[in-house]
């Protein structure tokens, strides 16, 4: 996204993206993902070091916040890979984005 397009943010999706990102592991996928282009699941647990069940959920989050995207191929030899991107995302973290993306939150403060 380009900063002059930028997209207003919601709460929710503020949010998700937020604790998406407070996790060292999910900093890594990112990180690796930005420097190497996409990567299949294999590969990329061998980069980082963790394993597959592991990556698997860290980048379900990460692509429930928006932060990835994944895209199913099949190889040559009919294996199916699940290929992973960082999206193209930017976030403007300011004191006045939060309380614009506050006001749209679906979970409401208790009394």
């Amino acid at each position: 996204m380009k900063a002059d397009k930028q997209i207003p943010i919601t709460g929710d999706q503020l949010l998700a993206m937020l604790a998406a990102l407070a996790n060292p592991h999910r900093l890594r996928i990112i990180a690796a993902l930005t420097s190497s282009g996409r990567n299949y699941v294999s590969q990329l647990a061998r980069e980082i070091g963790i394993s597959r069940p592991l990556l698997h959920l860290h980048l379900q989050k990460l692509e429930e916040a928006g932060l990835v995207k994944s895209q199913l191929e099949l190889s040559r030899d009919g294996k199916a890979l699940n290929y992973f991107e960082a999206a193209d995302f930017a976030v403007d973290l300011t004191p006045a984005a939060i309380a614009e993306a506050a006001q749209s939150l679906s979970i409401k403060p208790e009394k």
